[in-house]
């Protein structure tokens, strides 16, 4: 197996299993889901170090690495916005019949310290790794920043598919944010905008002149990209979107009850 086939198949695995390792621990007791945010916590703090640590290291392994930690600080937030530890001002469903200018500002409202969270993030990377050699890191963040507001802007203005069983007992209001129909004026802009990019991001790590470590972190986050695109599809096409995380799913769904006798009890006061 070449150096880039080998990166592309340690880049799905680790979306496919950090994915799933998200949703399962958001499913546990109380106990374990607290357990899961101090040990993911501690771990986002690890990984800024080693972004910024790898930014200046232009070997394979620093790519890998850079690749990783950028994947293990976006998991804090993940996980920390799906427990409901980290959401926004507004828990409670939209109302019906709202404008669709209020309709949007209220739905920012459920996600805005969430957000702000990304933000503060990206900005921290993108500062840590200015003018480094290693891009990997702020590439990967990236990625995932802008793919992910692309899908929660497209879930808004409505999707085939809405992944609500995706969402645990404690964030059902979400739902109300999201709009079911076939397909959006969104969706084609930007599915066509991220397959674009795509495109360079291979045809870059293809090339010849690119040093080898770069090739292999520019892969790196072409298979992230190239995997955002295909969750995209996913909001419109007519498929099972849980059929790839079902056993994270069907672990967690064992401790759910314990978790809705009480919605917010990781919900910070």
């Amino acid at each position: 197996m070449s150096e880039l086939a080998l990166a592309v198949v340690f880049a799905v695995f680790i979306w496919w299993f950090s994915t799933g390792v998200v949703l399962l621990l958001n499913r546990l007791s109380r106990g374990a889901v607290v357990l899961a945010l101090l040990i993911s916590s501690l771990l986002g703090v690890v990984s800024l170090v080693a972004v910024a640590h790898t930014a200046r290291q232009t070997t394979v392994a620093g790519a890998y690495c850079a690749f990783t930690s950028a994947l293990l600080v976006w998991g804090w937030h993940e996980l920390s916005f799906l427990t409901g530890w980290i959401t926004g001002p507004r828990t409670t469903a939209l109302p019906t019949g709202l404008r669709e200018g209020r309709r949007f500002v209220e739905a920012l409202r459920v996600i805005l310290w969430h957000e702000i969270g990304i933000v503060v993030a990206g900005v921290a990377i993108i500062a840590l790794t200015w003018g480094a050699p290693n891009q990997v890191g702020t590439g990967t963040f990236l990625v995932l920043w802008v793919m992910r507001t692309s899908a929660k802007l497209n879930l808004f203005l409505g999707v085939r598919n809405l992944s609500e069983q995706f969402l645990p007992p404690h964030l059902r209001y979400l739902e109300s944010c999201f709009r079911r129909r076939p397909v959006n004026l969104l969706f084609p802009l930007s599915v066509t905008a991220a397959s674009a990019a795509l495109a360079l991001l291979v045809d870059a790590a293809r090339s010849p002149a690119m040093p080898p470590a770069a090739a292999i972190g520019t892969a790196l986050v072409a298979t992230l990209l190239a995997l955002a695109i295909l969750e995209h599809w996913l909001l419109v096409l007519p498929l099972d979107t849980t059929a790839l995380w079902r056993w994270a799913l069907r672990a967690g769904r064992r401790e759910t009850p314990s978790l809705e006798r009480d919605e917010n009890l990781v919900r910070a006061p």
